[in-house]
């Protein structure tokens, strides 16, 4: 065909909010702010997981890597984005964009499978008390981590390698803040139908299988729960786990509301269309990290004691 002989595209354009000068500049200070909470907390988090010798256990560890996880996720592509909101010039290349993609994909991977085994630890943690110690030993939740992070390279590596192999041509505007994969991968001017399923398997795989362990997980939590006779024994059992169940709430739940919303483009302008789903997109993956640490430093006593006894420490030292 006549787009097989079209060289290679370098570089692409990225539309993000363009035609919306101000609420680019609104989107800059906000998610600035939000940047610098998600730095600072989770920057909290992760200093506290290793001072605190209380705090020397697998869910903590696991929370450890979530808030690492977190701050890599947007450091990936917010940074580029805020220069993209004061900048005339928002072209990427496609060695850059091929970055962007590779470190997305594989962070928000690893999130999935690591909230799946942070699932599996509340279960035995409430359902199997006595067995704790011994099912999640460091021989244990170390490789859990570890395999959380292997998946998430891998699948990320495989599936931007096929796509940068893609021909882009004629075409180089991405309709987004940053390249995200499936918005590159629509661009391409070849058949994809192999990079679709390719990606349908690993969605399978990376996020409906960890979300089906989240879920088996916690009906059984729940139906534990529910047998123990004092009121005060299941609100404690159930504190245990509220604090991860929120954020697999959050995390699912706007994955689901982004790609499984209905979406009537006769009732829509579509560019309004586009806006909204960008903004949704941005919540995504600003909001579910900055509000990580809120969530687990509010409803997690461990936390708050772990962080009084460090400020007083540095008080007393000086």
């Amino acid at each position: 065909m006549e787009w097989e002989n079209q060289t290679i595209l370098v570089e692409f354009f990225l539309k993000g909010l363009s035609g919306h000068p101000r609420l680019e500049l609104l989107f800059f200070v906000l998610i600035f702010i939000m940047y610098v909470v998600i730095l600072l907390g989770n920057g909290t988090l992760i200093l506290i997981s290793i001072l605190d010798p209380h705090l020397h256990t697998p869910m903590y560890f696991f929370l450890g890597n979530l808030s690492f996880l977190d701050i890599c996720y947007t450091t990936t592509s917010i940074p580029s984005t805020l220069v993209s909101f004061l900048s005339e010039r928002k072209t990427i290349s496609l060695s850059g964009c091929a970055v962007q993609m590779f470190l997305g994909l594989a962070m928000g991977t690893t999130e999935c499978v690591l909230l799946g085994m942070m699932a599996f630890d509340r279960y035995v943690a409430i359902c199997n008390p006595l067995r704790y110690p011994i099912i999640m030993s460091k021989d244990a939740y170390v490789p859990m981590a570890v395999g959380s992070w292997f998946a998430g390279i891998v699948n990320s590596a495989v599936q931007t390698t096929f796509v940068v192999q893609l021909p882009f041509c004629r075409k180089n505007v991405i309709n987004h803040f940053s390249c995200e994969i499936l918005a590159v991968m629509k661009m391409a001017c070849a058949d994809i139908s192999g990079n679709e399923f390719l990606m349908l398997v690993a969605t399978i795989l990376f996020t409906l299988m960890p979300l089906l362990l989240i879920v088996i997980s916690y009906s059984l939590i729940i139906s534990s729960i529910l047998k123990i006779h004092s009121s005060e024994g299941r609100s404690k059992a159930f504190s245990t786990c509220s604090a991860h169940l929120t954020v697999v709430i959050i995390f699912y739940g706007t994955i689901l509301f982004m790609y499984m919303k209905p979406k009537s483009k006769e009732t829509l302008n579509l560019d309004d269309l586009d806006a909204t789903d960008k903004i949704i997109s941005m919540f995504y993956g600003v909001m579910t990290p900055m509000l990580n640490p809120l969530i687990y430093s509010l409803r997690n006593k461990d936390v708050k004691e772990a962080v009084k006894h460090l400020l007083n420490r540095r008080f007393f030292s000086k």
